[in-house]
């Protein structure tokens, strides 16, 4: 039998290399993903093994937070210590950095850092020595076009300008904060003039001769309990460990991209051997006749997907292996700051890969095989292929009711749910109930919807068109497989689709209700003075101009933001929904709250709320809740006059600019630009701007999505290829009759490919069906008073995209078909 075996194989080799191609693909995606996260896993740890090599124990805040610091007695008594060569101290803060336009670079302030000279990595010039030195790092010189021996200016923290002659670039490494950010560099003593900052983030301790493990034990006496003592090795694995734990929310992302493209292929291969078996049915017949037993052809068949198994997850590894290369050239072409090891194929990788894909390969197999052990010998007899009639059974039907029920109630309970991650859940797992009662009824629902999908085609296609049609739904349990794979990823790109354009719309609705701004100005060292807003008020090409104020304070004994905003705006510039109570008359002793801030400290209309100011307690009334969908209007909101009269005169945190009627746009932001000239921290951005980006990350998210769904895709057109292989094998004499009638070869071909269009926009259909109520369902979960987008466009594309994928899935089955003799065909059958 094992002889007999891969000589089937061998018989086979195109089907075969379909299928083989269905699992490298999907293993390949698999194992690409381990060898991307695994490569910047080693780049990562090899750059932290680095810098721990520098340094012989590092002294960090006990508490990790952004805020804490290590007192400057701290590096005395660690220099002090015997055994102490050298102690570099790291101070961190804010130090915004002005561009060559005259503003300050970048959406956050621009880091202000003093790094020891053992750790810092210099790629051009040198580090600086001096109190008027600085270096910058290299993603912000290259793009503000800052070279060494240029000028470079910062701001402090009251917004004073500093000038600094930039003597180098240096590299970031592996701190991704100052990446995203930006940092310049200074001495020690010029960074605390600059930042203002108390104390050091971090104290580096080189050893004169004791071990890294005795020193740790000297220092750690030496500065007590409030700090935290490692050796250089342990902070290094530290932060390795913590890197690993990003990179495995990345790992898992694509692997659940890549459960999604095997899930495919299991049917595509199901459907493989399916056909191998049909094929093959004389050959198992003749082979019951001659002594082979049922365990024997049950074994063989299992045996087949076995070597196909093993050959392509070995292909599928070494097609992981390029994917992960490519992606890491791909991270480095773009200029990205993540470090990256040696590409390789991982033991763990190469063990994942291999028993994935002969797994999903032998256990998608399992009923092929099961029913080629029903061929009975007398089928050896027969010159014709039986097809069976598919009839739903009260099983199945019964079966599938039950679990659609109960996935329509999930989603049902999900969508009534308080918006939230339990909600998402819920939705979820009704999503899949349904998808899987969809998938036990599919040969049930396939004849009715291939009708619908085929109606226009039959009547164009003629005689063709016709037949194609009834082929389609001539084997429903053959069709409905089929085109199940290609439904799942019409459903998950139509999920997507729709969910990204209902999120766009309503944001977009949101600000424009709550916050119809033109332009809104934003100041990077905290706060805009006063007198930007007084010179814009006084402009007539300007309606109204709102300001914002606030600052950090206790409630209740809590930390939050307590805020004003200019009287006059509120129901006219700002549009606050409140969930409860109102804003009119609102007046001194009021305060209205943020809804997530009533939830945390449970109060509602008409309690008594406490603010505290200096030593004062400031009992308020809560008069409504607000809901806090777009986030300008602090947690709590005091009446402008009141909130002055107990905090006294500050800046505004924010200020909002609506252009008067019939000015343009041009004009006005000429006004903007020419009140905050003298204030290179205060950033002048329009709310087109804003929506701008936001779609922006929206569409490239919606990209990666769809691109790494498209796989999905592709192994579904191979199924489809292989259903239209079977069709062509089983109706062999009924294509050389029709030949024999008068149907000409091109009208052949085009019977095939409309029948692969009508399974394409069947699987279409379905997906987009699901797609569609599940991203409904989806949106309703993600917050309330959603503004429902339906992406018709999207969708019609969608659909359309799946019926020319059918149709050129076809091309190579519907050729081989039009070439075969018609007397050949009549005879062999």
């Amino acid at each position: 039998m094992f002889k007999a075996t891969l000589t089937g194989l061998l018989a086979h080799r195109l089907r075969l290399l379909l299928t083989s191609l269905a699992i490298v693909l999907g293993v390949g995606f698999i194992a690409g993903t381990f060898v991307l996260t695994d490569t910047i896993d080693a780049g990562f740890t090899q750059s932290f093994a680095a810098d721990a090599d520098k340094v012989d124990v590092v002294v960090t805040p006990k508490d990790a937070g952004d805020d804490e610091r290590l007192p400057e007695s701290a590096l005395a008594a660690i220099k002090a210590v015997r055994g102490v060569e050298d102690a570099q101290p790291m101070v961190s803060g804010d130090a915004p950095l002005i561009g060559k336009d005259g503003k300050v670079v970048g959406d956050l302030p621009t880091a202000g850092v003093s790094i020891p000279a053992s750790r810092i990595k210099i790629t051009s010039g040198r580090a600086p020595s001096a109190a008027g030195e600085a270096v910058l790092d290299e993603n912000t010189a290259k793009a503000q076009g800052f070279a060494p021996g240029a000028a470079v200016t910062v701001l402090d923290k009251a917004g004073t300008r500093h000038e600094f002659r930039l003597v180098g670039i240096f590299d970031v490494g592996v701190d991704q904060n100052l990446a995203y950010r930006g940092a310049v560099a200074f001495t020690p003593d010029a960074a605390r003039r600059v930042t203002g900052a108390k104390g050091f983030t971090e104290i580096d301790v080189v050893s004169s001769g004791p071990s890294p493990e005795s020193l740790r034990t000297a220092v750690a006496a030496a500065v007590g309990g409030d700090a935290t003592v490692m050796t250089g090795r342990e902070r290094a694995d530290e932060v390795a460990q913590r890197n690993h734990v990003d990179t495995a929310y990345i790992r898992l992302g694509l692997l659940l991209f890549g459960a999604v493209a095997l899930l495919v292929a299991a049917l595509v291969i199901y459907n493989t051997f399916t056909i191998l078996v049909a094929q093959r049915m004389r050959e198992m017949a003749l082979l019951r006749c001659i002594g082979a037993t049922k365990r024997q052809v049950f074994g063989s068949i299992v045996l087949e997907s076995a070597v196909v198994g093993l050959l392509s997850s070995v292909l599928g590894l070494l097609t992981g292996l390029g994917l992960g290369a490519a992606a890491v050239a791909v991270l480095k072409a773009i200029g990205t700051d993540i470090p990256t090891g040696t590409v390789s194929l991982s033991p763990q990788t190469i063990a994942i890969g291999m028993c994935t894909g002969v797994v999903v390969t032998m256990a998608a197999a399992l009923l092929p095989a099961r029913q080629a052990t029903r061929v009975p010998p007398v089928a050896a007899l027969r010159t014709q292929v039986e097809e069976h009639t598919f009839r739903a059974g009260v099983v199945r039907v019964v079966v599938a009711a039950l679990i659609a029920v109960t996935g329509a109630g999930l989603t049902a309970a999900g969508v009534l749910q308080k918006p939230g991650q339990a909600a998402l859940l819920t939705v979820m797992a009704g999503g899949v109930l349904v998808f899987f009662a969809v998938l036990i009824l599919g040969p049930v629902i396939v004849r009715p919807l291939s009708g619908l999908a085929g109606w226009v085609p039959a009547r164009l296609f003629g005689v063709a068109g016709r037949l194609a049609v009834d082929n389609s739904r001539r084997n429903p349990k053959r069709a409905a497989t089929t085109t199940v794979a290609l439904t799942i990823g019409v459903t998950l790109m139509t999920l997507m689709s729709v969910l990204t354009a209902t999120v766009r719309t309503t944001v977009s609705g949101q600000l424009d209700q709550q916050f119809p701004a033109d332009y809104i100005l934003t100041s990077q060292t905290g706060t805009i003075p006063r007198s930007v807003a007084d010179t814009l008020r006084a402009s007539r090409d300007l309606a109204a101009v709102t300001e914002f104020r606030g600052k950090k304070t206790k409630v209740n004994g809590h930390e939050y933001g307590v805020g004003t905003v200019t009287r006059s705006a509120i129901g006219t510039a700002v549009k606050p929904e409140a969930s409860s109570g109102t804003l009119d008359g609102f007046g001194a002793g009021e305060v209205a709250v943020a809804d997530y801030a009533a939830q945390d400290l449970r109060v509602k209309v008409g309690d008594t709320v406490t603010v505290a100011s200096g030593d004062q307690a400031i009992p308020l009334t809560v008069v409504a809740v607000l809901k806090a969908d777009v986030a300008l209007l602090p947690a709590f909101t005091m009446a402008e006059q009141a909130f002055e009269r107990h905090f006294g005169t500050m800046g505004d945190v924010r200020v909002l600019v609506n252009a008067a009627d019939g000015v343009a746009p041009e004009r006005a932001r000429k006004v903007v630009d020419e009140a905050t000239a003298a204030y290179p921290a205060v950033k002048v951005g329009s709310t087109t701007e804003i929506r701008g980006q936001f779609d922006e990350a929206i569409d490239s998210m919606l990209m990666v999505v769809t691109g790494l769904l498209a796989l999905a895709i592709v192994i579904s057109l191979l199924g489809i290829a292989n259903t239209l292989s079977l069709s062509v094998h089983e109706r062999t004499r009924e294509s050389a009759l029709l030949r024999a009638l008068g149907l000409t070869r091109p009208q052949l071909r085009g019977m095939l490919s409309v029948e692969a269009l009508v399974l394409g926009l069947v699987g279409a259909i379905v997906g987009v069906l699901l797609g569609v109520a599940y991203g409904w369902a989806a949106t309703t979960t993600l917050t309330e008073n959603v503004s429902f987008q339906l992406p018709v466009v999207q969708i019609l594309i969608f659909i359309a995209a799946s019926g020319l994928a059918g149709v050129l899935a076809a091309v190579l089955p519907a050729r081989r078909a039009a070439r075969a003799s018609v007397v050949g065909a009549l005879a062999a059958s």
